[in-house]
């Protein structure tokens, strides 16, 4: 090969991966907003304002609760006042070191529709979920976190689309974020209305759900039964179920007005540590259901799975820009990979140009679930790209060795996560 051809091929590598970095996302954030707005105006747009049912089916809420004596009576106070009419609340204390169980037993002596499942020793969320779903009586299963708080109507509207069609196997919520009392915390607010709901409502336009959310999901035991309940070697318990339950053939589907509140990490030790697990759960998923992927059977799970693959391959090209940026000042690189600079040229003015539309969309979409806080929620929104594209990037880059030298079978279990600063105000019903 001579030297032009080799020096044509550099070029043309160059020229691709730095299209690739700069218009992957901008084509993502449009396919988001046009499946979120459809799903909006088809399926939010015009509904009543709560769900009615021919046939009531009975539900249990189940509650995994590790260490959580700080929060396991609120959310046990908001599981309650659920007002669906045929409910029971099962609690599972899996191995506190804390008083959790004290408490738990303590409710529970005063509250005949909650049952506390006591395992001896940690096992980890899988194992808990699994010993609730079993101990239930019933069909149909609502998975909430130990710091999480129902609002009333959730199991209602869950529950209408578990009760809708005999292949309904999962359905995920709406979380909403309670402590806004930090830089960290107000652009996360603004992430779960303008991103992660947007994306749910694309995903599920396009026909599969990456992944149901941990902290507000609701099951079909049968469905649960069918697959063998939730991977217990899993980091992330929850985008391992999502994929086993659709590669099985069930609906997996998306309620906006399943809220529920939490608390989300205010220190970036503790974000860290999330969205790093966050990354190295898709990735084991990814790794474990790549051969499956290539039947014809689950050709609906392309997209969902391409879109992952080329979120991975683009945190490693923004991560090899950033690098030859960064060794342009050291090194005298040679012309192709050069990069002069970083700062928004007319390509990233039109990607931020993308973004403020996405942003400004998909928090119209939500106004009802924030009180009407648009311009309050974009204010600090605006900022999500140059927190956490970063912050995306660097746990994706650490995720995948990570997970290759994960050694196989071993089971996950909890950590106390960082939870933030608790609010005095307590969401109140709409």
């Amino acid at each position: 090969m001579n030297t032009l051809t080799m020096d044509t091929l550099i070029a043309g590598l160059h020229n691709v991966l730095f299209g690739f970095v700069f218009y992957y996302p901008m084509i993502m954030s449009w396919l988001w907003i046009f499946g979120g707005l459809f799903f909006y105006l088809r399926r939010e747009a015009r509904r009543p304002k709560l769900p009615t049912f021919e046939k009531i089916e009975g539900c249990s809420i189940l509650i995994p609760c590790f260490n959580e004596e700080e929060n396991v009576r609120e959310t046990i106070r908001y599981a309650l006042a659920t007002r669906y009419p045929d409910f029971d609340v099962i609690a599972i204390n899996d191995g506190s070191r804390d008083r959790t169980g004290e408490i738990l037993d303590e409710l529970a002596r005063n509250e005949p529709r909650l049952r506390v499942v006591h395992l001896a020793s940690n096992q980890g969320k899988a194992i808990a979920l699994r010993s609730g779903a079993i101990s239930s009586q019933h069909e149909y299963l609502i998975c909430i976190d130990g710091d999480a708080l129902l609002h009333p109507d959730t199991v209602s509207w869950m529950m209408s689309h578990l009760t809708s069609g005999p292949r309904v196997g999962a359905v995920t919520g709406n979380p909403r974020i309670l402590n806004r009392t930090t830089l960290l915390a107000k652009i996360q607010v603004g992430e779960f209305s303008s991103i992660i709901g947007l994306i749910k409502r694309a995903q599920r336009t396009y026909g599969r759900v990456f992944t149901v959310s941990g902290a507000i999901a609701g099951f079909r035991r049968t469905a649960l039964h069918r697959i063998g309940y939730w991977s217990d070697d899993m980091i992330t318990e929850d985008i391992d179920i999502s994929w086993r339950l659709q590669m099985d053939f069930w609906d997996v589907r998306y309620e906006a007005e399943a809220l529920c509140y939490l608390y989300m990490p205010e220190t970036l030790r503790g974000l860290w540590k999330q969205r790093l697990r966050w990354s190295q759960g898709g990735i084991e998923v990814l790794i474990r259901h790549s051969l499956d992927l290539f039947s014809w059977k689950q050709r609906r799970f392309w997209g969902v799975a391409i879109e992952y693959v080329l979120s991975v391959l683009w945190a490693y090209g923004m991560m090899s820009v950033l690098l030859l940026f960064i060794l342009g000042f050291f090194i005298d690189l040679p012309d192709f990979w050069m990069v002069d600079r970083i700062t928004p040229q007319w390509c990233g003015l039109l990607l931020g140009l993308t973004c403020l539309i996405q942003f400004v969309l998909s928090l119209w979409m939500d106004r009802r679930y924030e009180r009407g806080r648009i311009l309050r929620n974009y204010f600090w929104v605006i900022w999500y790209p140059l927190l956490y594209w970063v912050l995306s990037m660097l746990t994706t880059v650490v995720a995948v060795p990570k997970t290759l030298l994960k050694e196989k079978g071993k089971r996950a279990r909890w950590t106390s996560p960082d939870r933030g600063i608790h609010p005095h105000d307590i969401p109140q019903e709409r």
